[in-house]
């Protein structure tokens, strides 16, 4: 190469560094945004627009009974029963009261009303991670509401509150109550069942995976017959568990067998190295299993600890059929009363208890995701 072809060739190398350009309009924005999540390929294409489709013929009369069509005010069915009458409201907010209490004492409701804001109060302060003195708020929520709440709801006439008996609760507080008690007993009871499914003592083992496969060999509607009637035969007459109290343990134990395998499952994913990194360190087991080996095995298992909690919390529905006057009990008998009897008001009560799961549902998911996400921001650090 001569140097007039080098010098020639030469001008195009550049000497500094190019300006940098924002990248394509097609992969950045709101339409990549769609084009990636809905119309990646031939087969997401189709089924987006076959996910469309349907949702255009479905919710134009979804809306047009929920909403347009819908009976807002009226002083009993009469309206609700025309012939194009939408979902019926009016029956909703008639009967909230009862979905709410059930048939609990008109005069003694304020009661249900201050749990349901120290619950609220409590709930809020676990959950809101940056909160200060949380182990506080833990050790109130867990050993001190409990009593509380049983003394307050029941009844004490040494305090001047008047008896009320678990056959009077229904309603919302109820499947509140039965599903709170649930998952606050059966996360801890399952990592016990499942840190004895992996323990070498043979005797616990056994016990543990014996009662794992057998809870989750049966329906839980079966492990709530079995709590009903089969828990006061084992236990003096005098001292029988409440019927209200026989479904909640029959629920725990159910949601405990589950929740075992899901921590189990984490469990097995941590590596070997991580407990032999603990003996160089000279920690005994159990500090092992607190401090290192559970942090991490529950971390890696939230989305199956959370999708236990939330089949659980639809899984009391179940406890109607023990003679709970829940929350969904109470949506089935107020519509058969006959001053809103009809075929909308029914449709209407089954919509408002759809609604009122999926949000719960739904809220418990979308915080899981924040906890997710926040965890996921903290390795990275």
């Amino acid at each position: 190469m001569t140097g007039e072809s080098f010098a020639r060739q030469a001008i195009f190398v550049r000497n500094k560094d190019a300006n940098v350009l924002p990248p394509p309009v097609s992969t950045r924005g709101f339409v990549a945004t769609i084009r990636q999540n809905l119309f990646a390929s031939a087969a997401s294409s189709l089924m987006t627009i076959a996910a469309f489709a349907l949702v255009a013929a479905v919710l134009p009369a979804l809306l047009r009974f929920l909403i347009f069509d819908a009976v807002w005010s009226a002083p009993d069915g009469e309206l609700c029963r025309a012939t194009r009458a939408g979902a019926c409201w009016a029956f909703i907010a008639r009967k909230l009261p009862y979905f709410t209490y059930g048939s609990y004492p008109l005069d003694q409701r304020w009661r249900v009303d201050v749990m349901f804001g120290l619950s609220f109060v409590l709930i809020a302060w676990l959950l809101w991670l940056g909160a200060p003195a949380r182990r506080l708020a833990a050790i109130l929520f867990f050993l001190i509401y409990p009593i509380l709440g049983f003394v307050l709801l029941h009844g004490a006439p040494s305090l001047g509150l008047p008896i009320v008996d678990t056959d009077l609760w229904g309603g919302i507080f109820v499947s509140l109550i039965v599903a709170i008690t649930g998952i606050v007993i059966s996360l801890p009871l399952g990592i016990l069942l499942a840190m004895g499914r992996r323990s070498p003592l043979p005797l616990l083992a056994i016990f543990s995976t014996g009662f794992i496969e057998f809870v989750r060999g049966v329906p839980m509607i079966t492990v709530l017959f079995m709590a009903n009637f089969m828990l006061p035969l084992f236990v003096p007459e005098n001292l029988a568990p409440d019927r209200l109290l026989r479904p909640v343990i029959g629920v725990a134990l159910f949601a405990s067998a589950y929740m075992a395998e899901v921590v189990r499952g984490g469990l097995q994913a941590i590596p070997k190295g991580q407990m032999e990194g603990a003996e160089a360190l000279g920690l005994r087991p159990w500090q092992t299993m607190q401090l290192i080996i559970l942090p991490q095995a529950l971390t890696h298992v939230i989305p199956g600890i959370v999708n236990t909690f939330i089949g659980l919390f639809k899984d009391t529905t179940l406890v109607a059929a023990v003679g709970i006057f829940d929350f969904l009990r109470t949506v089935d008998s107020a519509r058969l009363d006959p001053a809103w009897a009809g075929p909308a008001i029914s449709a209407t009560g089954y919509a408002f208890a759809a609604i009122f799961y999926f949000l719960f549902c739904f809220g418990i998911s979308r915080y899981s995701l924040f906890v997710e996400r926040r965890l996921a921001r903290k390795r990275r650090r």
